[in-house]
Parts: structure tokens; C-alpha cells; sequence
């Protein structure tokens, strides 16, 4: 009898744990895992960021095309949109009922020293928007600025549909390219266990039980909800539209969940959810579309966050925030996730938005700021099973709408 061999999730899986234990021996010689150990993780991530801009706009072009009508492509990115929206909002109101309950602040006391935390200004909506179309074809490939190259993908899958027959040579061109750089992307992930033990290593061993346990109480909540949200929000979803069993979903979406785990990057584990959605069933013109957008708009997890936090930060400062508040920060960190979108540390610039919306201390954020990366592994596996999430729900909406299949799903028949 042959041997099954163990999956690339498994794999991932053990380095993880691996990494954790050899994380916490390490405690007292975190420069050692700085110097020898993170250096393979930075290399993962070089090679994850330098397939991403081609993956992302070969890919999106090559949805575009195979849509082959424009009207599509707007039908879509509508229902991706609310889906996204309404899900964030769900998120946030799900991490302030949670913090209430919990009284994730209580039994904080601060102490004499002063809190100090450097806001970055925020972008206006004004100034995202204009942000979003770029004056250079190339600066944005070259900066890994997605939300413009997502626009520019747009404009050229849009520009071959309206060439024709005369746009059907670089539609071709574009779809070897994609091709391609899947082939490349199978390759970096490939690498994935490396990756994750090398950059899981430092970050444990940095940050020990003696930085863990004052704050135990807020990571605990946070990643509660987190858990909560995945299990009740996206499988409910994927379950209703999409009818695939709730542990098939997660099963298959675990590489790339652990992925954005591991990195703390939503962008870092895109190639690997374009995957997981892809064997989960979703349409590729689809999941091309739907998960390079979630990536830079889709903030269930930081919204999760800022909900904590908020009422966290309140709680330790002696304040309490009224309904009237709390309705405000759900709104503002809706607003926020998109008016942030591609904002080098974003997740603090929103929650800077949402305390002084509601009148809170910004120096509350330097009390969060030591576990931010703890706390960012977490949101940031909430948003990339979102994407997946959605990418599922929207296909096999789009497919019934074209009446490619029956009434339950191919993976429910499974």
C-alpha cells in the first residue's frame, strides 16, 4: 500500500507549531532569531511581493476578458462591494458587542508614565479618491500600489473588450501571462513552510509572556471575535449562496488563512487564496476579480479591532462610550476601510480615526502598539478568508445567474 504523503497545508501547519516552540525557547536570544532565522522569512516575503503586481494585474485583466461583456464586470464589482460593506459592518458591531460583554478594559490601571503615540495623518475621501487613478502607467507596478494597478488592470481587460477582434492578440498575451507567473507563484509557495517557520520565530521570540500577559485580556477577546466572525459570518455565507459545508470551506481555505497569518500580509498570502479559491470551486474570472479588491478594501478583521480597542481604550481611561458612539465608530471604521485602503500601517491610522471620532485619547494607541503585530496576525487572516469568502459567494451567484448550475452547488452534491 503507498504511503499518502503529507499536504502542503500540513506542512505549513507543523512549521507553524514548530515555529512557535522554537520561538519560545528563544526568548532570551531574539537577536539570534533576528540575525540568522527572520532573514529566510524576509527573503519569502521578497519573493511573494515580486510576484504579486504581475499576478494581480495579468490576473484582473484576464477576468475582465473572460467576462466578455463590460456590463458583467460592474454587476460584480456592485455585489462585491456590498458584500465587503456589509460584512465589515457586522464585524465591528460583532467586536463592540463582544468588548461590552467581556469588559475587555476592566482591571487596567495606568501608570504616572505619559503615553505618547505619533498620529499619522489620515487621507481625506477626497484624496483617496484621486489617489485611486494614476497619472503613470508604471510608478504604481513599480510602488506595489494596488488599488491603481487594480484600476489599470481595469481599464486594459475593459480596453481589449472594446478593441474586438483587433484586441484579441494582447488578450492573449495577457492569458499566457497569467499562465505564467501561476506557474512562478506555484513555485514561491511552495517555499511556504520555510517562510512561515523563519518569520513566525522572531515575532514569538520578541514578544514573550512578560509582554503578553498585561494585555492577555484584549488578545483574548480579539481573537475570540475573530474566530467567531470566520465561523458564524463566512461559513453562514458560504453555506446559504454558495452551499459548501462549512468544514469543507475552511479545510480548503486553512493554506492560505495560515498564510496570512504567519506574514501579517493580506498581499503576502493573495497568490496562495487565488488557489485555495480556485480549488474551492469559484470561478477564476471571479476570484481574479474579487480577491486582489478584497485585499485592499475588505477590513473585517481590523474592524474587529477597532471595535475592541475602542472600548478597551475607553475602559482604561475611565470613560464610557454611549450608543450614540458606538453607532459612530461602526460607521467610521466602515468608512475608514476604504478610506485607508493601501495605507502603510493602516490598521493604526484607522484606529486613530475611530478614537478621536468619538473623542478618546490617541494615547490609548501607544498601549497597543507593543502587541500590534500579535493582534495584526489575526485581523489579517479574518480578511483573507473573507476574500475567499466572497470570491465563493459571488461565483456561484454569477454561475446560477447564467444558469451553469442547479439549484445546490456542485460541492454540496460532493
Amino acid at each position: 500500500m503507498k504511503k499518502k504523503r503529507l499536504s502542503l497545508p500540513h506542512f505549513i501547519l507543523i512549521s507553524m507549531i514548530l515555529g512557535i516552540i522554537v520561538g519560545i525557547l528563544m526568548q532570551k536570544h531574539a537577536d539570534i532569531a533576528n540575525t540568522y532565522i527572520k532573514p529566510f522569512g524576509t527573503i519569502f516575503l521578497n519573493l511573494i511581493k515580486m510576484i504579486v503586481v504581475p499576478v494581480v494585474l495579468s490576473s484582473i485583466i484576464s477576468g475582465v476578458i473572460s467576462m466578455q461583456d463590460i456590463k458583467k464586470v460592474g454587476k460584480a464589482g456592485v455585489k462585491t462591494i456590498v458584500f465587503f460593506m456589509a460584512t465589515t459592518v457586522f464585524a465591528v458591531t460583532l467586536g463592540l458587542i463582544f468588548a461590552n460583554l467581556l469588559n475587555v478594559g476592566s482591571g487596567y490601571q495606568l501608570s504616572g508614565e505619559s503615553l505618547t503615540y505619533e498620529a499619522v495623518e489620515a487621507p481625506s475621501m477626497g484624496e483617496t479618491f484621486m489617489n485611486v487613478f494614476p497619472s503613470n502607467a508604471f510608478e504604481p507596478l513599480a510602488s506595489a500600489d494596488m488599488l491603481q494597478v487594480i484600476v489599470i488592470a481595469l481599464f486594459f481587460g475593459a480596453g481589449i473588450l472594446m478593441a474586438g477582434e483587433k484586441g484579441k492578440t494582447f488578450g492573449d498575451f495577457v492569458d499566457s501571462a497569467t499562465e505564467v507567473c501561476m506557474k512562478v507563484m506555484e513555485v514561491i509557495i511552495r517555499l511556504s513552510p520555510i517562510g512561515v517557520f523563519a518569520l513566525l520565530v522572531p515575532v514569538i521570540a520578541e514578544n514573550g509572556p512578560d509582554v503578553l500577559l498585561p494585555l492577555l485580556r484584549l488578545i483574548l477577546v480579539c481573537y475570540f471575535v475573530y474566530v467567531l466572525h470566520m465561523v458564524l459570518t463566512y461559513s453562514t455565507l458560504t453555506k446559504f449562496f454558495a452551499k459548501i459545508p462549512i468544514l469543507r470551506f475552511f479545510k480548503i481555505a486553512m493554506p492560505a488563512t495560515v498564510m496570512a497569518f504567519s506574514t501579517s500580509s493580506s498581499m503576502g498570502a493573495l497568490p496562495m487564496a487565488l488557489d485555495c479559491s480556485e480549488k474551492m470551486g469559484s470561478r477564476r474570472d471571479i476570484s481574479s476579480f474579487v480577491i486582489p479588491l478584497g485585499t485592499t478594501i475588505n477590513m473585517d478583521g481590523t474592524a474587529i479591532y477597532q471595535g475592541v480597542c475602542a472600548i478597551f481604550i475607553a475602559q482604561i481611561f475611565g470613560q464610557d462610550l454611549n450608543l450614540a458612539q458606538q453607532i459612530t465608530v461602526v460607521a467610521t471604521a466602515v468608512l475608514s476601510s476604504i478610506g485607508t485602503a493601501g495605507v502603510p500601517g493602516s490598521g493604526m491610522i484607522m484606529l486613530s480615526m475611530v478614537l478621536q471620532s468619538v473623542g478618546l485619547p490617541l494615547e490609548g494607541i501607544a498601549l497597543v502598539a507593543g502587541i500590534d503585530r500579535i493582534l495584526d496576525m489575526g485581523r489579517t487572516a479574518v480578511n483573507t478568508t473573507g476574500n475567499m469568502a466572497c470570491a465563493a459567494c459571488i461565483s456561484f451567484m454569477e454561475d446560477r445567474k447564467e444558469g451553469k448550475l442547479p439549484p445546490s452547488s456542485k460541492q454540496a452534491a460532493q
